[in-house]
């Protein structure tokens, strides 16, 4: 049985925390993105939270919040993915992106439009990420690793606006 035979996707649970915490320090070398989960759940602005298993260990975990795109004429929603991680050592080997198309797959079945990410451009584009498509959206990040993902194609037509992340996020000028 290979690697890819034994993860097991499946939503958060509260006893995960511990886990979800250590897998993206180790993921990130740091304890922002861990804190970024913890202040998320404490909000109430976790859409979807799921974890990857092995063997019945956290390997990896995704996470989908709460934001907004305010244009000139209302406030629409939209869904941010943050963070993604994988422990070190089962990185490289498809986990990252089964959680990705896991957690989407999660997402559209909540019936949401346009998802909104901080990345890498090479690797979230194998998704449908695209920098061009949040081109008329304003944000305090880099346009190039600042992408959008329509799940409902069209969503983003004729949207200009700013983005909107939750307090949690931090980001002064663009919280809520």
């Amino acid at each position: 049985m290979t690697l890819a035979d034994r993860v097991v996707f499946r939503r958060e649970d509260i006893a995960d925390r511990a886990a979800v915490r250590a897998v993206n320090e180790a993921a990130f070398g740091r304890d922002d993105e861990a804190s970024l989960v913890e202040r998320l759940h404490a909000g109430g602005a976790v859409l979807v939270s799921r974890v990857a298993e092995v063997d019945s260990r956290i390997v990896g975990h995704i996470l989908f919040s709460r934001m907004w795109i305010d244009t000139a004429a209302a406030s629409m929603t939209a869904v941010a993915l943050a963070p993604m991680a994988v422990l070190p050592a089962h990185q490289r080997q498809g986990i990252g992106g089964r959680l990705i198309r896991d957690g989407l797959d999660c997402i559209r079945a909540q019936g949401e439009q346009v998802v909104i990410v901080l990345g890498h451009p090479d690797y979230y584009a194998r998704f449908g990420f695209s920098s061009d498509r949040a081109r008329a959206l304003s944000s305090p990040f880099p346009p190039e690793a600042f992408m959008a993902l329509e799940l409902t194609p069209g969503a983003l037509d004729d949207v200009n606006g700013t983005v909107r992340y939750p307090r949690a996020f931090e980001l002064q000028g663009t919280i809520r």
